[in-house]
């Protein structure tokens, strides 16, 4: 995968989670919800709901089944070159490790915010913004 996340600024929280035994997951991916307690690495699929942010590498095949997702700080994350994002707007996941802005209440209630964007960006632009995960 390409685009992770880079750690700026802690407190880091980190909560296991547990993954696919035979999934490889690099550092700094924006994993999304996969049953209870359980997490895969974002797709780019409608409705992800956002768990956190894989903080340490995983294998494919070293057969761990448990991951430590950091839950909060703020981190570098992709913006997608969709709709700009302002400052202090809310982002959510759009596609395999990048946010978008846009979000709605329905988001929120689902459980798909990432953070609150700290930087802005235009439209039609890729690049990194710093985000402030865990907070709604």
């Amino acid at each position: 995968m390409s685009q992770e996340a880079d750690r700026v600024e802690g407190p880091y929280v980190v909560h296991d989670f547990t993954v696919d035994s035979s999934t490889a997951v690099p550092m700094g991916t924006l994993m999304s919800g996969a049953a209870v307690r359980g997490a895969t690495p974002s797709a780019g699929v409608a409705d992800e709901t956002f768990v956190g942010i894989a903080g340490t590498e995983k294998s494919a095949t070293d057969g761990s089944t448990e991951l430590g997702l950091v839950r909060s700080g703020i981190w570098d994350v992709w913006a997608t070159s969709g709709a700009a994002i302002t400052v202090n707007e809310l982002v959510k996941l759009s596609g395999a490790n990048y946010v978008t802005g846009a979000v709605d209440e329905a988001d929120i209630i689902a459980g798909q915010v990432v953070g609150q964007a700290l930087e802005a960006t235009s439209a039609g632009v890729w690049e990194q913004i710093e985000v402030d995960i865990g907070r709604t």
